[in-house]
């Protein structure tokens, strides 16, 4: 069926919305009533409740995060709140639930009523093209928050994933020093591959005093009080980790250290573009699934 329900979001899930609904599928959204409605298709059915987008819907979609904490929903053009567990009471069982960012909460309430989830989040396609905004989105934080070029800079990323990747090939391209932290052999092959200097992480807290730009991509504590003692006073720590993050932000904060927490960058500097990759990774779901 190529019947789906939206629920909540921010201007990311607005993109996809109107971009299904230009793909002919039929769309039911709820949780937009602070959106003017010429933002949307007319084709777009607006409901006046949860009840009338979910209970008959073979499909529901919640945004990336699907919660902004206590099981309510992202929908920050809603008046009201949304709660996880009203959607899903009213899903009937076998039905297909799509969502960003799935905690165990979330999955456990899904497998009560019989619901099948899919975190579009984990979609490895997702991942990479989402790197794009996110490294683009650090690079403009350099950029706003130091006084120099990014030409020239000792640029460090801690990490070799998706994001460091990116980061490193914008910088590269840039004109900066670029040096990544790695764990692994393969990954420092792969940068001496790609032009990009390395060191290793039990190396850190001795060299960390040698960049001006360190962009985190760990999601677990790297930078401590004693890499922290060492980075030197005008140098900018930009964590692009989901939480807890890889700095220690209070002892930063305490020792006079510049950092910048940046999360969810996509939605937030190109929120179009991270739309159009969200709809793109939902069709393959969905075409995976036979839903069409």
């Amino acid at each position: 069926m190529r019947e789906l329900s939206f629920i909540g979001g921010d201007r990311r899930q607005i993109r996809v919305i109107n971009s299904m609904a230009d793909r002919d599928y039929h769309i039911r959204i709820y949780g937009f009533d602070k959106v003017e409605r010429s933002e949307f298709s007319e084709k777009i059915e607006i409901c006046k409740s949860i009840s009338e987008a979910v209970d008959n819907a073979e499909t529901v979609i919640l945004p990336l995060p699907y919660t902004g904490g206590r099981e309510i929903i992202n929908a920050p053009y809603c008046g009201e709140e949304i709660h996880t567990g009203d959607i899903l009471r009213r899903m009937r069982e076998n039905r297909l639930l799509l969502i960003g960012k799935a905690d165990e909460g979330v999955r456990a309430i899904a497998r009560l009523y019989g619901i099948h989830l899919v975190d579009y989040l984990e979609r490895e396609e997702l991942g990479i093209l989402n790197a794009i905004p996110t490294a683009e989105g650090a690079i403009e934080i350099a950029m706003h928050e130091t006084p120099r070029t990014i030409h020239g800079s000792r640029c460090l990323i801690l990490g070799n994933g998706r994001i460091g990747k990116m980061l490193g090939k914008m910088l590269m391209g840039l004109g900066a020093k670029v040096t990544v932290c790695v764990r692994k052999y393969s990954d420092a092959a792969y940068c001496r591959a790609n032009g990009e200097k390395s060191i290793y992480f039990y190396e850190l807290e001795n060299k960390i005093g040698e960049y001006d730009i360190i962009f985190n991509t760990v999601p677990s504590l790297v930078v401590g009080y004693t890499a922290l003692l060492n980075l030197k006073d005008e140098a900018l720590i930009i964590d692009l980790a989901s939480k807890p993050g890889g700095v220690d932000f209070e002892t930063a904060d305490r020792l006079g250290k510049k950092t910048v927490r940046a999360l969810s960058l996509p939605g937030k500097v190109a929120p179009e573009t991270a739309g159009d990759f969200i709809m793109e990774t939902i069709i393959n779901i969905l075409e995976e699934l036979g839903v069409k």
